[in-house]
């Protein structure tokens, strides 16, 4: 059985409490791993803020189910349900989901969002949700997705400019990761298109004990860097006598251009077009901040007596 989605955990946590005694949260999460046969890999699965998915799951229907007073909670780390709870198994429903939670008007008043008017000022019922995932789970696929979205409209930005402002994009890109130290360094060298396949060169540290040369090729992304065009790139890093280099692109590779191996010591970094738009915005190169927010957490620690 696949994970299950959120409104899915709501019926069969709930009938877990139907004896009517005190279930820890860890005994109750261990039958439900039971209940939907989830596998060891399942049970691991993380979200990407480091939290396990399944648990976090069986957390928001705890929080769930006390906003509507279906259980109660005792000593920490364990509940039990109440007369409400017993109420709403006596129903015996087939699924517990936002629809039937809407009729307790502690789920209602908890789920309401801001109206939206529209140009005559009537107002707009907000859009039911639909209980498959969790807000933290809901907020990290909507952020991947505005994320998704800026790269897009950062790429058409990088696209509509010239060669020469790749190049030194390029180089910018590579002082925000840390390498030499300022573009006014001079270890830094770019527009050197002509030079023997060699766009430009960055000290590796700040001491400039090693040079790292640079290939930037600004073509379609409908485009793919082949072979050929690094077997050119390593021919001319042995032209200069150094064995490092980036060659970074707005196109895609081929699979022959990626499982290519000097056979010396060359060793070559290549970057396609979404990974440059994606190092663009971690280093906040050609991007900044538009809002920002907080989520938080109990501090355990500050309320340890011990």
């Amino acid at each position: 059985m696949a994970m299950p989605p959120l409104r899915d955990i709501f019926l069969p946590f709930l009938k877990i409490l139907a004896d009517g005694q005190i279930h820890t949260i860890q005994d109750i999460r261990s039958q439900l791993e039971q209940f939907f046969q989830l596998t060891p890999e399942e049970r691991e699965e993380k979200i990407k803020s480091g939290k396990n998915r399944f648990y976090d799951r069986v957390s928001w229907t705890i929080v769930r189910f006390k906003m509507e007073r279906l259980i109660e909670k005792h000593e920490s780390g364990s509940v039990k349900i109440t007369e409400r709870g017993e109420e709403v198994l006596r129903q015996n429903p087939d699924r517990i989901n936002c629809a039937f939670l809407r009729r307790y008007p502690e789920y209602v008043a908890a789920t309401r969002a801001p109206k939206a008017s529209d140009d005559n000022g009537s107002s707009t019922p907000p859009q039911a949700e639909d209980n498959l995932k969790t807000p933290e789970e809901l907020i990290e696929e909507n952020f991947a997705l505005i994320k998704q979205r800026l790269a897009e409209d950062l790429f058409e930005r990088v696209f509509d400019k010239s060669p020469a402002f790749f190049e030194n994009l390029v180089v910018r890109l590579l002082v925000k990761m840390g390498y030499g130290a300022s573009l006014e360094d001079p270890g830094v060298a770019i527009g050197r298109s002509g030079d023997g396949g060699i766009d430009g060169t960055i000290k590796e540290d700040r001491l400039g004990l090693d040079m790292i040369y640079i290939q930037a090729k600004k073509w379609d992304k409908d485009q793919s860097v082949g072979r050929p065009e690094i077997q050119k790139f390593v021919g001319a890093l042995a032209g200069h006598g150094v064995k490092k280099g980036v060659f970074i692109t707005t196109a895609s590779f081929t699979e022959h251009a990626k499982n290519y191996m000097p056979h010396n010591d060359t060793k070559i970094v290549l970057i396609d077009g979404k990974q440059l738009m994606q190092l663009m915005i971690d280093c906040n190169l050609g991007v900044t901040t538009e809002m920002a927010y907080e989520i938080k957490r109990i501090d355990n620690d500050f309320f340890d007596e011990s």
